[in-house]
């Protein structure tokens, strides 16, 4: 008498009408391999079965690389979308004060930044009424700061966009806010000739949302609708 097992006529007639659905059956192929290789013993080896392993190594890695890929996509997808939105919001107001309140408020959270503050050097101090009306949005700094706030004591030129990861903010910047900030955006404004520069911070209390490694493309762009914004407000 044979030990070998029957297989069911119904079912052995659907594998054979229909043998994709085996092949497209990750778990099952996988089953009829170490069958294979039961079946063969351990002294054989199965260089079928090993390219397969390989194969199918390459494979996994091909489908993650293109998840990652597709994932990028919306996630770039989306933050333009994001940018583009709030410039948007910011080109809205016909009063300066309007717009710059709306850096904190609307554009903020379009963003979806904790804080946002403008800071504009000048070479007086901060007692204007105004500025303390704008306490909230505005800070006032003087000549230089803006430069030693970006690059430190280092040599190097600042660059338009700067990200990084902070224990906290500085004071200076975010006021009251700054004790919660643990990553910020900083983009370095140019008014134009004779005037002094200006620096648009962005704060975060999520660590990981600005780092250096991070793409600047939209920021840079984001900067320079709100400067060329800026100067004619200025003007």
């Amino acid at each position: 008498m044979s030990s070998k097992p029957e297989m069911n006529d119904a079912l052995r007639e659907h594998i054979i009408a229909q043998p994709d659905l085996i092949l497209e059956d990750q778990d099952l192929m996988r089953a009829l391999i170490a069958a294979n290789e039961r079946a063969m013993g351990g002294n054989i080896v199965d260089l079928r079965g090993i390219a397969m392993d390989r194969l199918e190594a390459r494979l996994d890695r091909l489908e993650d690389t293109h998840r990652s890929v597709i994932a990028a996509a919306y996630e770039n997808l989306a933050g333009t979308n994001q940018v583009h939105r709030a410039i948007l919001r910011m080109l809205d107001p016909i009063e300066f004060e309007t717009f710059l309140r709306d850096l904190g408020g609307e554009v903020a959270h379009i963003l979806r930044v904790d804080a946002v503050r403008l800071v504009l050097e000048s070479v007086q101090n901060d007692s204007d009424p105004a500025v303390r009306r704008l306490g909230d949005v505005l800070s006032v700094a003087e000549p230089g700061f803006i430069k030693s706030y970006l690059i430190g004591n280092r040599d190097v030129p600042a660059r338009q966009v700067t990200l990084r990861q902070i224990d906290e903010g500085d004071m200076r910047v975010y006021g009251r806010e700054a004790p919660y900030l643990r990553s910020e955006a900083c983009l370095l404004l140019d008014f134009g000739a004779d005037r002094l520069p200006g620096m648009l911070a962005m704060g975060a209390e999520d660590p990981h949302q600005f780092s250096p490694q991070q793409g600047t493309d939209l920021l840079a762009f984001f900067a320079g609708v709100f400067e060329r914004t800026m100067r004619r407000w200025l003007s």
